[in-house]
């Protein structure tokens, strides 16, 4: 009995280890305010991130911009027939992202980028419906990319460079739906690893047939993060041999960051309009499975089998004065999540984005960049089938309806 629940807990916890398919997309105000397009916009070092090719085109020696948000979400979970509901507390994440670039001569530019594009936080009430699948969860992961952007003609130019990442994810859900300690708290585990880090590639392309029409093209490879000898925490457990011991062991598990690719182009009309399309491709399935193993040899498979995806971004700029710059965009951004894996912790469905945002120059140096999204989600009746207790399959499913909204503020230097 007692390894049968070792296993239970074996593979649900697999499957909650990491926010798999959580992509956080707020890697820069500006391009954020454009629905998020930027392959093939030239207009500040945000293009570290988005096409470095694109930096040897920036008309300044240095750029640097710099950026936050705070992002505001609410999921509700509801169950009809049980007559159940649940909703999270609210939670604010805080992305942050620091671009510069350097001009070392007419066809050669540098550049460095720290950003963070996977990341979530998301806690559920204490025992509610779905406790034995996941309380609460914190995932972040950090970027460190350094660049090289070549000129290779006047109207064409190609970048790229390593990146650095580094990832840390706590996280913690009840054994099962029942089981509890003789004060009747309930047995569950925490999950806990830092310092989780790996390196991967980026390689950009921009082509500008004419001064005012821009076709660009970046691809970021898959990064796989190895969390070794992390922390697992049993807590409340009973003391009976039948059960696990409350005790702390360590695990070792695997999360693959899937590659993305993204092509798109940009259209300046006249002196004010900036037109912005981006295509971008994620390509999720590489996350088939999820291994985990415990310290004591114990090891469990838990299938994901998420599928690749796309989002389509529309982003429009007008420059209504010599200070001041108005944006507004859109974007489709489809779940990678098929049926029957929808886990409460990344409780992620279709998408719509509205975004929107300024700049207003302080002085010809210095600039303030204002942006906002609102990302509304369908309403989606789904489950997640993988959880057995007992040896019996017990699906967890229901409505869930999901909003996020989230300002944003940063400055842009140029010398």
């Amino acid at each position: 009995m007692k390894k049968l629940l070792l296993l239970v807990l074996l593979v649900s916890t697999a499957c909650m280890t990491y926010a798999g398919g959580y992509r956080v997309s707020v890697q820069g105000q500006r391009a954020i305010a454009m629905g998020h397009t930027g392959v093939a916009v030239v207009n500040s070092a945000e293009l570290v991130f988005f096409n470095p090719a694109g930096l040897v085109y920036l008309e300044n020696k240095l750029n640097v911009s710099a950026g936050a948000s705070g992002i505001f979400t609410d999921v509700l979970y509801q169950n009809s027939d049980l007559g159940v509901s649940s909703q999270t507390d609210s939670s604010v994440g805080t992305p942050l992202n620091l671009y510069g670039s350097y001009q070392v001569n007419d066809w050669l530019a540098l550049g460095l980028g720290v950003y963070t594009p996977y990341g979530s936080e998301v806690t559920w009430p204490t025992d509610w419906a779905g406790s034995h699948l996941v309380n609460n969860i914190e995932l972040a992961a950090i970027y460190i990319q350094p660049v090289v952007s070549v000129k290779l003609s006047d109207h064409f130019s190609i970048g790229g460079g390593p990146i650095y990442v580094t990832g840390s994810v706590n996280f913690n859900r009840n054994l099962n739906r029942t089981l509890t300690d003789l004060e009747g708290n309930r047995s569950n585990i925490t999950v806990d690893a830092s310092g989780v880090n790996n390196w991967g590639w980026s390689l950009g392309a921009m082509f500008s047939p004419t001064e005012n029409f821009r076709v660009g093209f970046n691809y970021r490879s898959e990064i796989i993060l190895e969390a070794e000898d992390g922390d697992a925490t049993f807590a409340n457990f009973p003391n009976s041999p039948a059960v696990p011991a409350n005790e702390t062991t360590t695990f070792t598990a695997e999360l693959p960051l899937p590659a993305e690719l993204t092509i798109g182009l940009s259209y300046q009309y006249g002196e004010k309009w900036t037109f912005a399309f981006d295509y971008n491709r994620q390509f999720w399935d590489v996350y088939e499975s999820l291994d985990l193993q415990f310290g004591n040899g114990a090891t469990s498979l838990n299938p994901r089998n998420y599928k690749n995806s796309s989002a389509y971004r529309f982003g429009l700029e007008y420059k209504a004065t010599d200070k001041i710059a108005l944006r507004a965009g859109y974007y489709r951004d489809e779940s990678p999540v098929q049926p029957g894996y929808f886990a409460p912790e990344t409780p992620r469905n279709d998408s719509d984005g509205f975004t929107g945002g300024l700049s207003f120059a302080i002085n010809s140096k210095l600039a303030i960049d204002a942006s906002f999204f609102y990302l509304r989600f369908e309403e989606v009746n789904a489950s997640y089938d993988f959880y057995t207790e007992n040896g019996q399959s017990v699906p967890f499913e229901g409505t869930y309806k999901s909003s996020a909204f989230a300002p944003g503020l940063g400055l842009t230097y140029k010398l």
